[in-house]
């Protein structure tokens, strides 16, 4: 076992050549507004986005009739809140004595026309149809988005995300998202604004003329038409000279980015961050943001502006935040080992970073880079492949509350950082808050969540591993793990329990035949229920890579390549 608890200290200074990175992560070829989790017991505000009440800014325009109201089962953003702790804290249906293949399986299919690489997402009480229903929504990489109730699996409305004229955008001859790219960012929902609620969704297209575009759509929950005058076209430029400028500045080209981490909804404004196919240069590292009620462009920054490279992608994962800041995992890229007076990048490129952003406007407040990031990019070892994760606020063995934010990518290290003051870089040792060496035994492509006190992981090849939280650190092994272990991309678990107990730990699998799998969260050694378990009975096919369980409601949905596999509680 090898582990390093590091106090936080100024990272000095260091005059180094820019790396020029080679390869990049790509994942291989096979909310509403509202607080993060806080309270290291997890209260119910961190179970949904929609949990929290709504800002201000977040009320609907004048002379709109009321949204339906938001519900704490609601699962309106990627992995459940903003800070992607993928907890589902109002499950009052499925527990550990009745999950298991005799009681639990599969109930239905629901079909649509493509691959399902976003997360599905669920409302209740929708007034929606001439009825209230509660309704799964489903976006597909064939640029469709579907209502379906999901109760009966009827479709209550289904809509294209292209132009006239337009189809899906082909893959590019890249084997990342393939055979076609319409919408691969898990949406995001917001019940409060526009007449009945919107639901903000990045399609990518290509027209007649073979150009490609990527839009912003915010579609109404209860028909799925456009609002706010949208769609809106994404274009952008920024100063810097870097791959792809011209005369000093950069510009956004939309044919050659994917659209593939989540969307985050904070504070109004809807965030997007961008990613290349393959490694087809020129690329570099693009957020923007989206003002809600407009759809007019908020602010827009590039986090490799001199440099070429670090997208963001994190294998599907969202931006997390705290309510204020930004967090995510960039992937290898340029940056600068030169550092100004503030210890900051002297060309502003921030490549294979773990980084926070402030925003307004857009830009990096702080970060922290691996002692050996230049490596790491070069080897195509790096941050980005893996998914960010604000924790609750915990309090240390002093009794100083510590706010930290967790993740890992391609070297099999678990970092900790200090969200206020995250260690930025020294080449000669990581100033962070705490790292853990080789206690995950893979490379990460997805991202961790957190229950009760516990954070689990699962890396590609390893089985899914629990790590306790005491006195504000993580244990220096894990408490528990699973029996069987997960191939290419490893596993994103979710969780879902009643407040803080009948926690349970869901897991895709991918594979020639997916499986859903459940296992006791306080006690991962224990499985309870595999889709495998009953031949076929419960299988849906062939996995899919990146995929993370979502719960509601007494029911678990699994996307696939062809639809969204439902499972739940047996008829008697």
């Amino acid at each position: 076992m090898k582990m390093r608890f590091l106090t936080l200290v100024a990272a000095a200074g260091v005059t180094l050549a820019v790396a020029i990175i080679g390869a990049c992560s790509g994942g291989g070829g096979s909310s509403t507004d509202s607080s993060a989790a806080s309270g290291s017991s997890a209260p119910a505000a961190a179970s949904s986005p929609s949990s929290a009440s709504a800002p201000a800014a977040a009320s609907s325009p004048p002379g709109a009739s009321a949204p339906a109201v938001a519900s704490s089962m609601d699962v309106a953003t990627w992995h459940n809140d903003i800070a992607r702790t993928g907890q589902q804290l109002a499950e009052t249906v499925l527990t550990p004595a009745n999950v298991a293949s005799s009681t639990f399986g599969k109930l239905a299919m629901f079909s649509v026309d493509g691959a399902v690489d976003a997360q599905p997402l669920f409302l209740k009480a929708v007034p929606i149809a001439g009825g209230t229903h509660n309704v799964v929504y489903v976006a597909t990489e064939n640029a469709s988005v579907y209502a379906f109730d999901a109760d009966t699996g009827t479709v209550l409305w289904k809509v294209s995300t292209l132009g006239n004229g337009e189809t899906p955008s082909d893959d590019h001859k890249c084997t990342q998202i393939t055979p076609t790219i319409g919408v691969t960012a898990t949406p995001v929902i917001d019940r409060s604004r526009g007449p009945n609620g919107a639901m903000y969704v990045v399609g990518m297209s290509k027209d007649a003329s073979g150009g490609y575009h990527q839009r912003m759509h915010a579609l109404d929950l209860t028909t799925g038409a456009e609002l706010f005058n949208g769609p809106t076209e994404i274009r952008a430029t920024y100063p810097g000279n870097g791959a792809g400028s011209q005369n000093g500045t950069l510009t956004f080209d939309p044919g050659q980015y994917a659209e593939r981490a989540a969307l985050l909804l904070l504070n109004g404004v809807v965030y997007t961050a961008w990613t290349s196919h393959c490694d087809f240069m020129p690329y570099t590292g693009w957020v923007m943001g989206y003002d809600a009620n407009t759809l007019q462009q908020a602010s827009v920054l590039n986090v490799t502006p001199n440099g070429q490279m670090g997208s963001i992608w994190m294998s599907g994962a969202g931006l997390a935040s705290d309510g204020a800041a930004i967090f995510f995992l960039d992937a290898n890229g340029t940056f600068d080992p030169t550092q100004n007076a503030q210890e900051m990048p002297i060309n502003g490129n921030f490549g294979n970073g773990f980084l926070r952003l402030d925003t307004s406007p857009l830009r990096v407040q702080d970060y922290f880079e691996p002692s050996n990031t230049v490596q790491e990019s070069n080897q195509d070892e790096d941050l980005g492949s893996g998914g960010a994760m604000v924790l609750p606020d915990f309090t240390d063995a002093s009794g100083a509350v510590r706010q930290l934010a967790i993740g890992a990518g391609k070297n099999a290290t678990i970092y900790v950082v200090n969200r206020s003051s995250m260690g930025k870089f020294d080449s000669n040792a990581d100033h962070i808050y705490q790292e853990l060496v080789g206690q995950i035994r893979g490379a990460m492509f997805g991202a961790p969540a957190y229950f009760n006190n516990t954070v689990y992981f699962g890396a590609v090849g390893d089985s899914i591993r629990a790590f306790s939280v005491t006195n504000a650190v993580l244990s220096g092994a894990s408490t528990s793990q699973t029996s069987n272990t997960f191939g290419f991309p490893g596993a994103t678990p979710s969780i879902s329990a009643n407040g803080t107990s009948n926690g349970i730990l869901w897991a895709a699998q991918n594979g020639t035949t997916g499986a859903l799998r459940a296992y006791d969260a306080a006690n991962l050694a224990r499985q309870l229920y595999s889709s495998n378990d009953a031949g076929a009975r419960d299988q849906f096919g062939q996995g899919n890579k990146f995929i993370t369980p979502m719960i509601a409601n007494g029911k678990v949905y699994v996307g696939t390549k062809n639809g969204v596999a439902v499972f739940g509680l047996l008829p008697k």
